[in-house]
């Protein structure tokens, strides 16, 4: 009898056991994901904590609604906030722990993200092996995430991103919201200015590894791609260009954009040569615009979208009759981040309209 006891009770512990081997087994699996870069990466199956670092990829984690688990951010998204409007949306962001200095180029640091323990690093423009160095020397997955080319908005790179996090962080129905946003709202852009006669245009002032002037431009600007715009400097092939001005003068294009990031170069460079400047057709017309810079730390894609509905409304004003630029900027900010930020983009860099270079003025409301 007590050999016949002892017996059901080592089964029954052994039993037990197995239960919670099999138990911890089951709620601890991992899944395997597959990053941008093809890695193959085991993350928890459920994700609480994370860290976003490198351009952009905090941005992406703010579209998904998911800053609520962000647990640390690179001192960049901290202590240069401007152009951002995720960081306007959430302010609070600023006043987590750092997981280093953050920018072009630098790596996060270590010992910060084995502090945090966050389940899962996403980051941006790292190669494989960079990757796979930070994950083994902190023991967190790493998931490498990417926005692509960006010749216009639709970038399929940039679209698994969303998704690969969305599925990630349980947010897939959001994800999927985000990508037909800009989907539709490409296909609007496009819809709009099919078949019109556009008026040769230039942009200049674009941000380049700094703010730079009027001789700052990029050939295949997206804005103008979407909206089949007539861009003078797509005869010098594509990506950012710094032309001599004297060619500007050759173009003369009917109007001109300024980058506000770069507005204060232009306008210093027009108090030098004004006589230059006053020599283009767009200057003398009145046809010189401000628009929101939109690469700051990698492209802002609601910042950029609202930038293409204003330069729409300025070129094809018949085909945008419906749309009030800085209403449909809100309206973008709103979707994307849950906050209508246009006001203090334009309070920082000046807003949507008219740009009187005698005066520096911005004339908010003129297009």
């Amino acid at each position: 009898m007590d050999g016949s006891r002892r017996c059901r009770e080592m089964k029954f512990k052994v039993f037990i056991s197995v239960f919670l081997i099999l138990s911890v087994a089951l709620f601890s699996e991992g899944i395997v994901i597959k990053d941008l870069l093809g890695r193959e990466v085991e993350i928890p199956s459920n994700v609480n904590r994370i860290v976003a670092v490198g351009p952009g990829a905090l941005r992406l984690i703010a579209y998904l609604k998911a800053t609520d688990m962000v647990v640390g951010v690179e001192d960049f998204e901290k202590l240069r906030p401007y152009g951002r409007p995720y960081i306007l949306a959430y302010p609070e962001l600023k006043k987590l722990p750092s997981v280093g200095p953050g920018g072009p180029g630098k790596l996060p640091d270590l010992e910060s993200l084995i502090a945090l323990q966050p389940d899962v690093v996403f980051i941006t423009y790292v190669d494989r092996k960079t990757a796979q160095n930070i994950q083994e020397k902190t023991g967190i997955p790493v998931v490498v995430l990417s926005y692509g080319d960006l010749g216009t908005f639709e970038d399929e790179d940039l679209f698994r991103s969303i998704e690969l996090a969305g599925k990630i962080l349980g947010r897939e129905e959001r994800a999927h919201e985000v990508v037909d946003f800009i989907r539709k709202a490409q296909e609007d852009l496009v819809t709009r200015s099919e078949g019109v006669e556009s008026p040769t245009v230039y942009v200049g002032g674009i941000g380049y590894k700094g703010a730079h002037g009027i001789d700052s431009t990029e050939a295949k600007y997206p804005p103008f791609v979407v909206l089949h715009a007539r861009n003078v400097v797509d005869e010098l092939g594509e990506g950012h260009k710094f032309i001599d001005p004297e060619k500007l003068l050759v173009w003369d294009p009917e109007y001109i954009f300024i980058d506000e990031n770069g507005l204060s170069l232009v306008l210093d460079d027009y108090s030098k040569h004004r006589e230059f400047y006053e020599s283009l057709s767009a200057v003398k017309r009145g046809k010189v615009y401000g628009i929101l810079p939109y690469n700051y730390y990698t492209t802002n894609i609601g910042t950029a979208l609202a930038d293409t509905y204003f330069i729409g409304k300025v070129l094809y004003p018949e085909r945008f009759t419906d749309i009030d630029p800085e209403e449909k900027a809100d309206e973008i900010y709103e979707f994307f981040l849950g906050e209508r930020v246009y006001r203090e983009m334009a309070e920082q860099f000046g807003g949507f309209g008219r740009i009187d270079l005698s005066s520096g003025r911005i004339l908010r409301g003129t297009w």
